[in-house]
């Protein structure tokens, strides 16, 4: 007489979606996983996704299984999905881990299918969450101002400079962060404002469409073989926009000395003016000529500086280790 054949073990499927994309936009096969399962669990009665899978016409039963209830409701060739809720999914991992260990149980398959994957730039929506909730909750961040915040986004542009000119990936993406942290900040205090209001998604909109229409040669029929020429088409475009009175509007005036001395000699260059520098007596002077020779041979003066001040930085270190 034959043994009877032992029973399927069946499989269990662990179904993942990202909380950055939007509840029912779910993969193809999880679709499919979720139609041709014989069981699908849910712990949680207030997941998001279970509105989606109602209107699909998929039920899903609210339970907490413990994993040999899980291993037993497989049992025969059947297929569980279940869609963690966080809370006590742990719990339920490390005990089919135990009994699969164990090696006295028959297991199911054990598959982990991602639902949804985060898109590139989906860690920007926790920045802005994260945000909200310190803007909301923190006694410092939630009296903070744009004007008490402003000496703070000198710091931290000077700071990212800093890793720049230093090499140092790890300080430059600590740095980038703190930049990004600036802008967001800035935008969520924006949004109390009772007479302008605005918000991070305006900020990105605008440098959206801004970005768009200043590279016609990327998003329409214009045409720019070299950097130079698509500088051309950003002055020509930029300058269309600001219908400025002179090439003098626009240069903020509180940069760093020669920046601003080659900002302006920039500007000075591109609009083919014949300014002659100011020929007074002083250092401020001789500082303001050299910043137009350096920008004219296309060197940014304040970066030749940083540079040789390092160099000078150096210098005072290695003498006073000799002492």
């Amino acid at each position: 007489m034959n043994a009877e054949a032992p029973a399927e073990p069946g499989r269990v499927i662990l179904l993942t979606a990202s909380h950055r994309v939007a509840p029912g936009l779910l993969s193809w096969p999880a679709w499919q996983a979720l139609r041709a399962a014989d069981r699908v669990l849910c712990a949680d009665e207030h997941h998001p996704q279970l509105p989606y899978l109602r209107e699909a016409g998929i039920t899903v039963e609210h339970i907490r299984p413990a994993a040999q209830d899980l291993v037993d409701a497989c049992a025969g060739g059947r297929t569980v999905v279940v869609l963690p809720s966080g809370e006590g999914d742990q719990a339920l991992t490390d005990g089919l881990a135990r009994l699969a260990g164990s090696g006295r149980v028959a297991m199911p398959d054990l598959e982990l299918l991602p639902g949804s994957y985060d898109l590139p730039g989906a860690r920007l929506l926790d920045l802005v969450q994260v945000m909200d909730r310190i803007r909301r909750a923190c006694p410092w961040s939630s009296q903070q101002t744009h004007e008490g915040l402003a000496k703070y986004g000198i710091e931290e542009a000077y700071e990212l400079v800093e890793a720049i000119e230093a090499g140092d990936r790890v300080e430059l993406r600590e740095e980038l962060g703190d930049v990004l942290l600036q802008v967001v900040f800035h935008a969520r205090i924006a949004e109390e404002d009772e007479e302008e209001p605005f918000s991070v998604d305006d900020v990105a909109g605008t440098i959206v469409e801004k970005l768009i229409h200043r590279h016609p040669h990327v998003f329409g029929d214009a045409t720019a073989e070299t950097p130079e020429d698509v500088k051309e088409h950003w002055l020509r475009t930029k300058a269309i926009e600001k219908q400025r009175d002179s090439v003098t509007d626009g240069v903020p005036l509180g940069q760093p000395g020669l920046a601003l001395a080659a900002k302006l000699a920039g500007r000075v260059r591109t609009a083919g003016l014949d300014v002659e520098v100011p020929a007074g007596e002083g250092i401020g002077y001789e500082l303001l000529a050299l910043a137009v020779r350096a920008e004219e041979a296309g060197v940014d003066p304040e970066a030749a500086l940083r540079a040789a001040a390092r160099a000078y930085r150096d210098a005072i270190r290695a003498v006073e280790n000799v002492d």
